[in-house]
């Protein structure tokens, strides 16, 4: 998704959950500032892993399941907090879309054994990005959800899994296998508010389906 495909969507995102574009920029150019030049990827060098077919592994509460169905196809790219459960599974990612919410030890892990970290900076998690980004060893994508300046990558997308998915295709993906993806049941998540979680669910759902580009099959178990 190009930008400007992708800007009319974030003012409406940010209108409904009130994030303010400031902050998210700042955060985002802080994150840029602590990746450096030894564990910076460049887009190009991204693109070249992913294939034709891609497997995202969300989050959600099905995703064992779906592994038990079908075994992951292509580049494998993960959601933030689905990685240390694949991992458990002696499943191997080789990108990580996260924004630092999930389990860091699995990723940190992870990317120190090569798989690619795709870190969004955004709003809330500036405290996690000087806490984290500077103690990771591996391979890095910095991102941000407004526009991108510096060595930022802005794909589109909002949450960790439909931003993995509008990675998998604007980088060239043309079938995406989606396991672990359940919009109306997602994990349980201690102190979070669960309807302002099943809003950002219901426009991951849009941003994956409702906006998929021709040319491009998703597939589920």
């Amino acid at each position: 998704m190009r930008f400007s495909e992708w800007e009319p969507l974030y003012e409406q995102i940010a209108m409904e959950f009130g994030f303010s574009s400031k902050a998210d920029d700042e955060s985002a150019t802080m994150l840029d500032s602590l990746v450096d030049d030894r564990r910076l990827v460049e887009v190009d060098r991204l693109a070249t892993m992913i294939g034709t077919e891609v497997t995202v592994c969300g989050d959600g509460p099905n995703l064992e399941h779906d592994l038990n169905s079908f075994s992951p196809r292509g580049t494998l790219l993960v959601a933030d907090g689905a990685t240390s459960r694949l991992m458990r599974l002696r499943i191997w990612p080789d990108i990580i879309v996260t924004d630092l919410d999930g389990e860091i030890g699995s990723q940190a892990l992870a990317n120190e054994s090569g798989a690619v970290m795709v870190v969004l900076g955004h709003s809330d998690n500036l405290g996690k990005i000087l806490d984290v980004v500077p103690r990771l060893v591996g391979p890095i994508v910095p991102t941000t959800q407004v526009r991108p300046h510096g060595h930022l990558s802005n794909f589109g997308g909002f949450t960790d899994g439909d931003r993995a998915v509008e990675l998998a295709r604007h980088l060239g993906a043309r079938k995406v296998n989606l396991l672990g993806f359940d919009f109306r049941n997602p994990n349980p998540q201690g102190g979070k508010d669960l309807d302002r979680k099943l809003r950002k669910l219901a426009w991951a759902k849009r941003l994956i389906y409702d906006l998929n580009p021709p040319g491009v099959v998703l597939w589920t178990p």
